[in-house]
């Protein structure tokens, strides 16, 4: 799971409010602290506020999906099992996930409990189970998409049509950057 799938995103740091020193909550002051810490470390600076942009992500998109009965984590499983041309294996969308098989696992049997998607055994291997997505699915699916772009818009609503296009220019770099890790 990325960190947006995982239920610490939206958690409080570790240190207690009494263990953080004060910080100024408006106003210039809190412009020239910020001004400092990009002086200071700018990546560590960018690291924080994508880490901050991704938890705002992850809260607005989790109330979006709350009356649709579902997690962002189930969602992204959702989404990757219809991305499949045949139903994939567990192990399949394991590594496609970047995640260990149980939690996969946890998240198969939510939705299944659901109806969203079903296992079925695979014609070939007696062994194998396949994940194929129900017609519920299909139908939850469209109602997340919805959701997620709501969430979105949400998120982008300050930015101009092209400052939305550089940063998909970036993200898009970073993304495309990464190296590929396996479990």
């Amino acid at each position: 799971m990325d960190a947006s799938d995982s239920p610490a995103a939206d958690a409080p740091d570790a240190a207690g409010p009494a263990d953080r020193s004060p910080s100024p909550a408006t106003g210039p002051a809190r412009d020239r602290e910020r001004d400092r810490d990009r002086d200071r470390d700018p990546d560590g600076m960018l690291a924080e506020q994508l880490l901050r942009l991704t938890r705002r992500l992850h809260r607005i998109q989790s109330r979006q999906l709350e009356p649709i009965g579902i997690t962002p984590a189930q969602f992204r499983l959702l989404r990757t099992v219809a991305s499949y041309d045949a139903a994939p294996r567990m192990a399949d969308l394991a590594q496609r996930l970047d995640v260990v098989p149980r939690a996969v696992t946890t998240l198969v049997d939510a939705l299944e409990a659901s109806g969203r998607v079903r296992r079925a055994p695979d014609p070939d291997s007696r062994r194998v189970v396949r994940i194929r997505i129900t017609d519920e699915g299909r139908a939850t699916l469209r109602s997340l998409r919805n959701a997620r772009r709501a969430a979105a818009e949400e998120i982008l609503a300050p930015l101009t049509a092209e400052q939305r296009e550089v940063l998909g220019g970036l993200l898009s770099a970073l993304v495309d950057g990464m190296p590929e890790r396996h479990c």
